[in-house]
Formats: structure tokens, sequence, C-alpha cells
């Protein structure tokens, strides 16, 4: 499985807002992707819930893991954003 090291853009990190964009799009995509710190566990990305354990705050990496190029490409621009921008 292809996996990419993103650091994460979202001035909060990785919680309510962000995690739910981008599990919302994992499971849109049907595919399997994880996510987790660099050296950490890695949790299912199609769970907000379990995104958000990971703590990943702003400037973290974290590596995502997909079984298809194309998503975990979407994924990892998605992790580099600022989600919480409006």
């Amino acid at each position: 499985m292809p996996s990419t090291i993103v650091v994460v853009g979202s001035a909060v990190g990785l919680h309510a807002r962000p995690a739910t964009i981008i599990a919302e799009a994992v499971s849109d995509s049907g595919i399997d992707v994880t996510i987790g710190l660099e050296g950490g566990e890695p949790v299912d990305a199609g769970s907000a819930l379990m995104i958000m354990t990971l703590g990943a705050e702003k400037g973290a990496s974290v590596v995502v893991t997909a079984d298809d190029q194309g998503t975990l490409d979407a994924i990892v621009t998605l992790v580099a954003q600022d989600l919480d921008a409006e």
C-alpha cells in the first residue's frame, strides 16, 4: 500500500471540522485509508472520531496510507490544507 508523510496544515490540527472533512472524503472514496502520527499506530481515516484521537496538532507529521494512489493524493492534499479557513 502506498503511503505519504504530510504535515498537518489546519490551524487547530486534526480536530472536529478537519477530521470530519477528511473522514467524509475517505468514506466517499470507498477506499481503505489509514492515518497516524509518524512512528505511531495508524487509525481508520474514514472515522472522524478516530482521526481526532491522534491529537495531531498543526505542523505534526502524519503518515497517510491508502490502497489507491489517487485517493492517497487527495487525502494528503486535504491534510496539508488549513481546513478551518473559510
